[in-house]
């Protein structure tokens, strides 16, 4: 009796164990489909999480002094954006009767391409020449480049760049085609225009050919072809590159969308966000030696690349320097741990939304630990856009083979008949062949240092690679010049070229100069951070209070000078002031703002007034802050910790 029903207990047993196999297996097939199908959905929402400050909507102290620190800057509010011409300026004649055409193969990183773009349609003017739109040699077709864009347009709007540019000249898409088939035949002549050439240069040696030949052809290297500081009789030029940088080369709108995303995500909940650009791009850091700032593989590629330079003669110096020498004179970055520390200084709170922004950060993840640490919601494109949303960018790119296959391994029998076929014996056998070192077998791009003593030629990979990287820092730029604050690490790099942290700083100045804008002094900061290198992170509250007041003076006249000094002298577009900007003054003067430019601030601010005092309380504290500060600095043995002064004050 019993045998019948233990029997069918097994076979129930048998079947809900099959049954809960069969239900597992399924599962894990449902769950393989979803992650397939949506990680890179999944990416961001979980990236995107950001630590919130729970004490940002809170009413006190605290809350308060941290509004403080995004206020704009109240000494700056006079200056305003005026680049309109202001003397007489004669509308371009038409391309029929111009001086001719120019064309131009502009070479060079983001940066480069930019401010070249501007220094040309101001040569095109001064020559009364046509500008043919200008070939953007790092996009090229050769790379792979999605056919859909022309070299220009891959970057900018073609459109928006010929229609804001119609009073100052006349811009075409292709040279008429007859002159384009003896364009192919190489009929024209082709300049390289020295650096930093002058006005008169253009006028006394492009001029002539132009006029002989109808057609010119200018071939423009990493940028500055035309003086950044010009004399008073051509400063209708000036302002005719800050029309070009700030009202007429607009990304193109894909570009566009997805960058105000970005920062839109960023400021979500309401919180504002600093943008960061750390600078340490290779052939900067190459170029003032800073290479013993960093370690191991690192520190050969810095003097690889300077050792190039010098046999370039690009820079006259010994290869080997002291890069902490030259780091206490001010000329190597700011690493981003000390960047993260002078953060804590002023009081910015661990939760505050930090965008790294730059397409190249040398030293990769490992140098950006301290600071991530000590800022979580540290966040580039990649945390704030999913790997769709990037590709669209790129369009229908060509194939390229990534990693060929290092050797072919020829069949049995195809060896036995080159055997059998190799003529009399006894001879030597070949040696046998080297091991083939694979991409996977690399530690990144660099690994060819442990392989040969020369940096081998970029694939077709790399070559796409840079091309990316232009609309990488085209976000970049767009997410920067919008930041609530922004922290150069390395602006006016020595390199004597525009950098992308000085076009950035100079387009918030001349967009909103109350902008919170840190123009800090690197020689400065050095001293500093060497007088208490012991205490780094539990300096004493004098070093808070000093590093602290040099950052809220660089925000003033005190950082303008500096940039005025520094910058201006390498781009214009750095330091676009008095040129291009004008002056809310009652008395009146030389450099006032016209009254509709007076009218329409007057009624921005009232509807700023209107707003701010329905969502915000007013603040008591503010003429208690300083005196606390030198109350506590004059305490004695006092040695708080970064940290602790947060909790304490966060706001000098």
């Amino acid at each position: 009796m019993l045998k019948p029903v233990i029997k069918m207990m097994r076979s129930k047993i048998k079947w809900l164990a099959l049954g809960g196999l069969a239900l597992s297996f399924l599962s894990l097939l449902v769950h393989m489909f979803l992650a397939n199908t949506s990680v890179e959905l999944m990416q961001f929402s979980v990236m995107t999480q950001f630590i919130e400050d729970l004490n940002m909507n809170a009413v006190g102290k605290q809350g308060i002094r941290s509004k403080r620190l995004w206020e704009k800057v109240k000494p700056l509010e006079v200056l305003q954006p005026y680049a309109n011409p202001r003397s007489k300026y004669p509308v371009p004649l038409p391309a029929e009767q111009s001086t001719g055409f120019i064309y131009a193969k502009i070479f060079g990183e983001f940066e480069k391409i930019r401010s070249s773009i501007c220094d040309l349609v101001a040569i095109s003017r001064l020559l009364n020449a046509t500008l043919v739109i200008p070939e953007i040699q790092e996009s090229t077709s050769s790379k792979g480049i999605s056919p859909e864009f022309k070299s220009f347009s891959y970057l900018y709007n073609e459109e928006q760049f010929i229609t804001s540019l119609k009073n100052d000249i006349i811009i075409v898409k292709s040279l008429p085609p007859k002159l384009k088939e003896a364009r192919k035949r190489k009929e024209f002549p082709t300049f390289k225009p020295k650096k930093l050439a002058s006005p008169d240069y253009y006028i006394r040696e492009l001029l002539p050919d132009l006029k002989k030949s109808k057609v010119i052809g200018l071939v423009i290297m990493d940028g500055g072809c035309l003086q950044p500081i010009l004399s008073s009789k051509w400063v209708e030029y000036q302002r005719l590159r800050c029309r070009v940088a700030f009202h007429a080369l607009h990304f193109r709108p894909e570009i566009l969308a997805l960058a105000h995303l970005m920062v839109k995500r960023l400021r979500a909940s309401g919180q504002p966000y600093l943008s960061y650009h750390p600078g340490l791009v290779r052939n900067s850091l190459a170029h003032q030696g800073c290479a013993e700032l960093f370690q191991d593989v690192h520190t050969e590629l810095i003097q690889y690349r300077r050792a190039q330079m010098i046999k370039q003669k690009i820079i006259h110096d010994e290869l080997n320097v002291d890069s902490y020498i030259r780091k206490a004179n001010g000329s190597c970055p700011l690493m981003p741990e000390e960047v993260g520390l002078l953060f804590r200084a002023m009081g910015y709170p661990p939760t505050t939304r930090i965008y790294l922004a730059g397409s190249e950060t040398f030293g990769g993840q490992r140098i950006m630990i301290p600071l991530r640490a000590m800022y979580p919601n540290l966040v580039d494109r990649s945390n704030l856009c999913n790997k769709y949303e990037l590709s669209k960018l790129f369009g229908n790119e060509g194939l390229l083979v990534i990693n060929p296959n290092p050797s072919v391994s020829k069949r049995p029998k195809v060896l036995k008949k080159e055997w059998d076929q190799a003529g009399p014996r006894p001879r030597p056998l070949p040696p046998p062949p080297d091991r083939p070192i694979y991409q996977h077998e690399k530690e990144g791009w660099y690994g060819w240092v442990a392989e040969k003593d020369s940096e081998p030629d970029p694939s077709p990979i790399d070559l796409r690679d840079k091309a990316h990287r232009l609309l990488w820092d085209a976000l970049d730029y767009v997410v920067s010049v919008e930041a609530d604050a922004f922290f150069p690490g390395f602006n006016n790099d020595g390199s004597g070229l525009p950098d992308f942290a000085s076009l950035v700083m100079g387009h918030r100045l001349y967009e909103l100069a109350s902008a919170r804008t840190y123009r800090p002094d690197r020689k400065f900061l050095a001293n500093l951070f060497n007088s208490t290198q012991d205490h780094l992170y539990f300096p004493k509250r004098s070093w808070i209070l000093a590093a602290r007041k040099h950052l809220n003076d660089s925000l003033g006249e005190e950082g303008l000078e500096r940039q005025l000094i520094q910058s201006k002298a390498k781009s214009f577009l750095s330091h676009p002031i008095p040129e291009c900007s004008c002056t809310i003054s009652k008395t009146g003067g030389k450099n006032t703002c016209p009254k509709w430019i007076e009218a329409s601030l007057a009624k921005s601010r009232l509807q700023e007034s209107t707003a701010v005092s329905e969502n915000e309380q007013p603040d008591d504290d503010d003429e208690s802050d300083e005196q606390t500060d030198l109350e506590d600095e004059s305490k004695t043995n006092d040695s708080p910790s970064l940290e602790e002064d947060v909790e304490m004050d966060p706001d000098d």
